[in-house]
């Protein structure tokens, strides 16, 4: 199996993407999605941006590489009676079956990051982009401070060694890596603009018990705990995740959590 589709079908990011919703449906009213646009929503997970965006009015296109998450896309489609939105499965790297220049916007939210082939990632959201349309990227940015970007980077430091040619997904958060894969997919460095902001997730637990959740559902920390535990690490691991969340948790009720992550908005103008 791709390794990139078995960490995603791995566990049931759905547990995650809970806890995202409010956040993506603002980022989606911030972009003035609106009836009539067309729209991809690539790596879409379970909908987070998607099916907000379709009850604005936008006509949406969800691919993930995860089954599981497609199929969790399309129960929450159908319960909301968005008729306006599909899921497909689909790989980032080639949208096989997408034409050229089918899309107003391309919105990729922490999903396509994760694709092993970025250069290929890059190509092919400019492909199916009409001219003067637009993609916007959602992108963890390395090193950063905040939960998400420490929560990986905590996670390499119990993990193996990746492979061979591995391009770590958070080079999306670097500026000067961005417009170079652009470029090569014919974008002008000027039509490119890049923006911090912030991601809140919302957790109705402790942080310790949202620990447990990235921990028992979120691909990336599964893989971390099992290679801890084969070298009986997993208890370290454990108290410094707990450790992090508790010290990013904005919420006075300790019943609740609410971290805020930043990340790096790219936002691409086709023409």
């Amino acid at each position: 199996m791709n390794p990139n589709k078995a960490l995603w079908e791995k566990g049931d990011f759905t547990r995650i993407a809970m806890s995202m919703r409010e956040s993506g449906e603002q980022l989606v009213r911030e972009l003035n999605v609106g009836r009539g646009l067309t729209m991809l929503d690539l790596g879409c997970g379970d909908g987070t941006t998607a099916l907000p965006a379709a009850k604005l009015g936008a006509n949406v296109l969800g691919v993930d590489i995860a089954s599981n998450l497609v199929a969790a896309a399309e129960k929450r489609a159908r319960e909301a009676g968005a008729v306006n939105c599909r899921f497909q499965l689909g790989d980032a790297c080639d949208l096989a079956g997408l034409a050229d220049d089918s899309f107003d916007l391309v919105l990729t939210i922490f999903g396509a990051m994760f694709a092993p082939k970025p250069a290929d990632v890059a190509r092919e959201m400019v492909r199916v982009t009409r001219p003067g349309g637009r993609i916007v990227m959602g992108n963890w940015i390395p090193n950063d401070p905040t939960l998400v970007a420490q929560i990986l980077k905590i996670s390499s430091a119990y993990s193996p060694p990746p492979p061979e040619g591995f391009i770590s997904p958070m080079l999306w958060g670097v500026e000067e890596h961005v417009r170079d894969r652009f470029a090569h997919a014919g974008v002008p460095a000027e039509d490119i603009s890049f923006a911090r902001e912030t991601y809140t997730f919302n957790f109705p637990g402790s942080p310790a018990e949202f620990v447990a959740t990235f921990r028992n559902y979120y691909g990336p920390t599964m893989n971390a705990f099992a290679a801890a535990e084969a070298n009986g690490r997993a208890e370290a691991l454990q108290q410094e995740l707990e450790t992090l969340f508790a010290a990013q948790n904005r919420s006075s009720d300790k019943n609740t959590t609410s971290i805020p992550a930043t990340y790096l908005r790219v936002s691409v103008a086709v023409n």
